[in-house]
């Protein structure tokens, strides 16, 4: 008999509504360590909604968010981030008329302190040596040549990479991308795509992403959770939900039982 893992993020039946409006509706999911989970579904699903609940940043209506067995429902976006959870959005977040490395010394400063070996020097604990300073997480993510240009200097593809960087700032377990490939061409969609694989497996990460450019995070993802009107129809692997007909009757379209690359461009942000 395999041994349990405990799930680094528990959704417990999150519902998110606004007026009369059900963005979110009951939705549950576990998220365990080392994961690499993908989200998806048509316009209007509560992608956004769902991620903006577990990150802290909607406090849903009804249901509960257990992060390392804390209770956070009702909390804000630091007490998340405090218990390991980032996350990036959909317009990349960042200091425009700071130099890029500021803006990662920024997240290391404020949100990504971690107690040292000794009481004032020594190593932090627990933190990855790829995460240690803004310089080897500048070399992580690509942009070590522009550490002293403006954020505002970058192209948009290297502010989503900046701000990915960001959120590694913090050191967290669990990391949250909302459409990082939004408006990136197809050769650096791919290149994110296996830049997320490479933080997830070198740092240790659980990941959950959601994204528009379908093909390629069935690609890349292990798991799939596909929402439909703020309700979840499916939680499997690639290879199951493309061949799920309430999937492909909600959102994928017959096409999908063999992706292809037309499918890319169907999802728009929730």
């Amino acid at each position: 008999m395999s041994e349990q893992v405990t799930p680094l993020l528990e959704a417990h039946n999150v519902t998110v509504r606004f007026g009369g409006l059900v963005a979110v509706d009951g939705v549950s999911a576990n998220f365990v360590p080392g994961e690499l989970v993908g989200i998806i579904g048509p316009n209007g699903a509560g992608k956004t909604t769902f991620f903006n609940a577990i990150s802290g940043v909607q406090v849903p209506t009804s249901g509960r968010l257990i992060a390392h067995g804390h209770n956070l429902t009702g909390r804000g976006p630091h007490r998340f981030a405090a218990h390991g959870v980032a996350r990036t959005f959909q317009t990349p977040r960042v200091f425009a008329d700071m130099p890029v490395v500021a803006n990662i010394e920024f997240g290391l400063k404020f949100a990504g302190q971690r107690r040292r070996k000794y009481v004032f020097w020594g190593d932090e604990v627990d933190v990855p040596w790829a995460l240690r300073d803004a310089a080897s997480i500048l070399s992580l993510i690509g942009l070590s040549a522009q550490a002293e240009l403006p954020a505002a200097a970058i192209t948009p593809s290297q502010q989503r990479l900046l701000e990915i960087g960001m959120a590694l700032a913090t050191r967290p377990k669990l990391l949250l991308l909302d459409e990082v490939a939004a408006g990136l061409t197809e050769s650096e969609i791919e290149e994110m795509a296996r830049l997320i694989r490479r933080l997830r497996d070198e740092l240790d990460l659980t990941v959950i992403w959601i994204e528009h450019a379908v093909t390629t995070l069935l690609r890349h993802v292990e798991r799939v959770i596909v929402l439909h009107q703020g309700r979840k129809i499916a939680d499997d692997t690639p290879h199951n939900v493309v061949r799920n007909p309430e999937v492909i009757e909600a959102y994928l379209g017959d096409e999908m039982a063999e992706p292809s690359a037309d499918s890319e461009e169907e999802e728009v942000a929730a």
